[in-house]
């Protein structure tokens, strides 16, 4: 046996060391190939787990920036739209003097002419209807407005991530951008109080004036009859506002004239930084005109006027306390609960109730999920 194997040996001993060696090169070939493999996939996985992080950083800065921006504009842009707003109504649409001089004007000196007296019942009668649907019709699209205002910023801010490959490099871009242009952007909100106030109330007081003119002072209006009455005011309003003239109320047409004045430095140089901003600031104020004149802005819009309608009729009922007779009461005794209902409507945004309602319906949240997305709302 043993003179056999080595026989064995001897004949094929170069075939068998050389199968040995291929075999050990083979071996020592795979343990290599599988040592590299490893590196390869803790390199790999190394790599995943920087980028995640990273990816991680970028989006909790974005989240970061967004919660920024929703809070300049919470607690900022529309409490103070909101102050100069109730301001501007409550002076320019005050009937205390008109009241005063009816009771001053009963006896003596100061006594008014029958004329004069129903001519300054009728302008009480004017002017507390248009102050209270201003009041609806404001405070609503206020609110309206700022909530896209903030879900457009929101969707660019992540557009702009989805489309980065560098996460330092936007949020370098947004901050830069963030400085001026979101800023400016969401300052719009007090466009309607400082800007375009005069024409706005102009407008409310002709839609007024031409629903109550048919209505008399002795005349019995009822909860429903009242309603009906702030409806029909609201519906003229929006009529006159031809092509959605409502629409420059609430936001300018274009950002030219500010560009001109922010892309020039006081000492007369040319910021290209800034021009860049209102360039941004431009493209802003131009998709939220396209979102304001929307089918589905307008539904949100006028549900949303009709509900807080609604709630100020509930609020009258609950002012005049008892209740009131079917017929209902003369206009005149109920053109001073009328106007007292505005100031509820134009409390600052953290105790309105009224801007609560709004943000909570749900066709308006279904609304503002579907702007965010950049997707045809359906509501």
């Amino acid at each position: 046996m043993l003179a056999s194997a080595r026989g064995l040996w001897a004949r094929h001993r170069r075939k068998i060391l050389v199968s040995l060696g291929v075999a050990g090169v083979g071996y020592a070939a795979y343990r290599l190939y599988d040592a590299h493999r490893a590196q390869l996939v803790r390199v790999e996985q190394l790599r995943a787990r920087e980028e995640q992080a990273a990816d991680d950083l970028v989006k909790n800065q974005l989240q970061e920036h967004f919660e920024k921006v929703q809070r300049i504009c919470d607690t900022t842009t529309l409490p103070l739209a909101m102050h100069h707003l109730c301001d501007k109504i409550t002076s320019q649409l005050d009937i205390s003097k008109l009241t005063d001089k009816l009771r001053q004007g009963k006896v003596g000196s100061s006594a008014l002419t029958p004329k004069e007296k129903l001519d300054t019942w009728e302008e009480i009668k004017i002017k507390s209807f248009t102050k209270t649907v201003s009041s609806i019709w404001a405070m609503t699209m206020l609110s309206l407005y700022a909530r896209v205002q903030v879900t457009i910023l929101g969707r660019h801010l992540y557009l702009d991530f989805a489309r980065s490959t560098h996460g330092a490099q936007l949020q370098a871009e947004s901050d830069a951008f963030s400085q001026n242009g979101h800023r400016n952007f969401l300052a719009t909100a007090d466009y309607l109080a400082t800007d375009k106030f005069d024409a706005f109330i102009a407008q409310m007081q002709r839609a007024a004036t031409e629903v109550l003119k048919e209505k008399q002072l002795k005349d019995l209006m009822n909860m429903d009859q009242v309603l009906q009455t702030m409806l029909q005011i609201l519906d003229i309003f929006m009529s006159l506002c031809e092509d959605n003239l409502w629409i420059n109320y609430l936001v300018p047409e274009d950002a030219t004239v500010l560009a001109q004045l922010m892309a020039v430095s006081s000492s007369g140089f040319d910021d290209s930084s800034l021009l860049n901003d209102v360039r941004k600031l431009d493209q802003l104020i131009s998709e939220t005109r396209i979102v304001l004149a929307s089918d589905d802005f307008r539904n949100i819009m006028e549900r949303s006027l009709r509900k807080i309608a609604d709630v100020v009729i509930e609020d009258l009922a609950a002012l005049i306390g008892t209740p009131s007779p079917p017929s209902g009461l003369p206009l005149a005794s109920l053109l001073p609960r009328v106007a007292h209902l505005s100031l509820s409507l134009l409390e600052e945004p953290n105790k309105n109730k009224h801007i609560k309602i709004i943000q909570n319906m749900p066709e308006v949240e279904l609304f503002y999920t579907f702007l965010y997305a950049n997707m045809p709302p359906e509501t």
